[in-house]
């Protein structure tokens, strides 16, 4: 079987301890590698040999590091299917999504920063016959980066990717749900020839290995992606030891769909944003309100594109829906389905576990689930579920679809969909939403500021703003 290994001071080494954690695939239930478990002893060789690589690290142009970023971006490429399948397997999505979007966007994370750190620019202010006075941003250290199990290689990189390009040495931990695609990427690094300790991956549980990366007195930062609970431990934790804190966290995100929209763009990618990887991305749609006028005309088109997303084995090229990420994840998403009958909600599709035939019998597998008739502040409506489980609301004027779409502690993303340029650009700016997609969803650019506002998070993530947060700027005045 399987075992994974940590990967600290450029080799791949056992876990201090010698324990080692099952890694279950989400499609059969079945355990099929071990992961490393983790504690502070790992987390302090990691951090020591980070702190051993920094010197050189920081002092590397940004020109040279960026090359090495390029060349695992370029390795990721050439893996992109023994990657694709591995994420599948490790995490339950359809190997067709993980082809499509999570490697080909790890590998694009890497090129991006391995080059944006060189068109990184310093400010400079000058007084005219007093001084001259400018700015440089000098790489914060040892950082710790911590990343979800929705989008393991996808997020996992997208924090690396600026800090080594910042010329900050990280101590990384993925989730100990879905390691895999962390340790191939172990292997890719050594391949691409990092230097030893500028990356250290180490695996294991929140409290074996994550509790202690946060509280190492030796890393300056904590770039973390999860849930919001999770985040405010960690804020509790780190920020009286003046940590930098970056928090990318939950999200209970509307869709708001107006009467000139475009009804069957909107229908189709509504779709991808209500059940893209099961619902298990913190910027999915999960509130769709429909303005009242084309309310039952955009059901019956949804309601029939729910019927034709076949849940199936993530293997099957033809599967458009696969498995939930664990068992105690698929019983949490059917707590919030039984939750909804309580509070009234009529079911519209879905709402019943899937039992497959085959390797997948024991599967995690959910059906997209709709519901309709539950009030906009009740609990399904205002509490984060991470699955395949949306709502639809009719609404009657701007105001009032505006005062239910901030109606959660959540400000992540939003969705607007009219042809009414005036009426799209308001909306937007009325929603209490870090990230607003108009006519669209899903839309990346890197160069982008990436976060919500609310309890959706602190700080950004994403191009200028990612190499702001892992750098420390240093102003120097020069008398003329």
């Amino acid at each position: 079987m399987l075992q994974l290994q940590n990967y600290i001071n450029g080799h791949l080494v056992p876990p201090a301890a010698g324990r080692y954690l099952p890694n279950i695939e989400p499609a059969t239930g079945q355990v099929f590698s071990h992961i490393p478990d983790s504690d502070a002893e790992d987390v302090a060789r990691a951090t020591a040999a980070a702190q051993a690589a920094l010197p050189a690290w920081r002092r590397l142009p940004a020109e040279d590091r960026g090359k090495l970023l390029v060349r695992i971006s370029e390795l990721i490429e050439r893996d992109l299917e023994r990657l694709a399948q591995a994420e599948s397997q490790d995490n339950g999505k359809p190997v067709s999504l993980a082809r499509s979007v999570d490697i080909p966007r790890a590998a694009s994370n890497f090129a991006f920063f391995g080059t944006a750190a060189q068109h990184f620019a310093s400010e400079t202010h000058f007084q005219e016959g007093v001084a001259l006075n400018y700015t440089v941003r000098h790489p914060l250290g040892v950082v710790g980066c911590i990343s979800p199990w929705n989008l393991p290689l996808y997020l996992f990189t997208w924090k690396i990717a600026p800090a080594l390009a910042a010329g900050c040495c990280v101590v990384a931990k993925p989730s100990e749900i879905t390691p895999y695609t962390a340790f191939l990427l172990s292997e890719l690094c050594i391949e691409a020839g990092l230097p030893a300790g500028v990356l250290n991956i180490v695996h294991g549980t929140g409290p074996g290995a994550g509790q202690p990366i946060i509280e190492h007195p030796g890393i300056k930062a904590i770039s973390f992606t999860g849930g919001t609970k999770t985040g405010e431990h960690i804020a509790r934790t780190a920020a009286p030891m003046f940590k930098k804190l970056s928090l990318e966290l939950g999200g209970k995100n509307p869709n708001i769909i107006f009467a000139d929209c475009d009804l069957t763009e909107a229908v189709r990618t509504s779709l991808r944003s209500s059940f893209a990887n099961q619902g298990q991305i913190c910027l999915c749609g999960s509130r769709i309100f429909v303005e009242r006028s084309i309310y039952e005309p955009f059901k019956r088109e949804f309601l029939a594109g729910v019927a034709a997303l076949t849940v199936g084995d993530p293997q099957d090229g033809g599967s458009r829906q696969g498995a939930l990420v664990s068992e105690a994840h698929l019983e949490k998403v059917l707590s919030y389905i039984a939750l909804a009958h309580e509070e009234g909600g009529t079911l519209l599709a879905g709402g019943q576990r899937v039992t497959l035939d085959g390797r997948c019998a024991e599967g995690y597998f959910l059906q997209p689930t709709v519901f309709e008739g539950l009030a906009p502040d009740c609990r399904v409506n205002r509490e984060e579920i991470f699955g395949p489980v949306v709502t639809l609301t009719p609404f009657d004027s701007e105001e009032e679809v505006l005062t239910w779409a901030n109606g959660t502690e959540y400000g992540l993303a939003a969705t607007i969909w009219t042809r009414d340029l005036n009426r799209a650009h308001r909306v937007a700016h009325e929603l209490h939403s870090g990230i607003v997609w108009i006519n669209s969803w899903l839309h990346r650019d890197l160069r982008t500021p990436f976060g919500g506002m609310k309890n959706s998070g602190v700080g950004r993530e994403g191009g200028l703003e990612a190499l702001r947060f892992f750098t420390e700027p240093q102003s120097v005045t020069v008398k003329l």
